[in-house]
């Protein structure tokens, strides 16, 4: 493990502890928010901190992001897909208890996504059709319009907010808006046993940072 990634290890530690106590709740809105920021582009955050994505993404070209290894049922396009849309459903719908940002802007439209769900359970040919359909560009465009607003949702974030759970009417929506397919809707009743806190744990940073090792793991397949 390289010091990047096992500072990144450290630093959630220690966003677990702080987030567990009530009196931690500004150091923990400030740990969460230079988490986060590693997990995305650099243009997130504007911070100067290490940003695996953008070591991800650095030297690949849009047919090695569409492709599926052999022996893997991802290719990279599905796995920036899935974290973002996870990323954008959680944060925006259960802890904001706002629109998604991809019904804004014309997302769907500019992505030329063919689904609007989180991608989980989903079939091999299904993500083969995600990857080749999808615009590159525009999916990373997006993956840095989810990631800003995230960022906005955690510094606001206010006193007591932490320990709330996530409201039973918030998850309904998500079904009913069909962003997490019906097969998949196992993660939706995980999140309706979460706090506000346990959704900044997972899925807003440490999801993210599993699927970028994912990532790393299917780049590496094509060297």
């Amino acid at each position: 493990m390289d010091a990047n990634h096992a500072f990144w290890n450290e630093q959630q530690q220690a966003l677990q502890r702080c987030l567990a106590r009530e009196d931690q709740q500004a150091e923990a809105v400030a740990l969460t928010l230079r988490q986060h920021a590693m997990v995305h582009t650099g243009a997130v955050s504007r911070s100067g901190l290490w940003s695996f994505e953008d070591t991800i993404w650095d030297g690949l070209d849009d047919e090695t992001v569409r492709r599926i290894p052999p022996n893997f049922e991802h290719s990279l396009a599905w796995v920036f897909w899935h974290m973002t849309r996870i990323e954008d459903v959680t944060m925006n719908m259960l802890v904001a208890g706002e629109a998604q940002v991809i019904r804004e802007d014309r997302w769907l439209e500019r992505m030329q996504s063919p689904i609007t769900h989180t991608g989980n359970a989903m079939s091999v040919k299904a993500i083969q059709a995600l990857s080749a359909a999808i615009n590159i560009e525009a999916l990373r465009d997006y993956r840095l319009a989810v990631g800003e607003r995230t960022q906005e949702i955690i510094y606001s974030l206010q006193p007591g907010m932490l320990k709330q759970k996530v409201k039973t009417a918030r998850l309904q929506q998500i079904l009913d808006q069909g962003a997490v397919l019906e097969a998949a809707r196992e993660i939706v009743d995980y999140w309706g046993k979460r706090s506000i806190a346990g959704l900044l744990l997972m899925p807003a940073t440490r999801h993210n940072f599993v699927h970028l090792n994912e990532a790393a793991r299917l780049k590496a397949k094509f060297k």
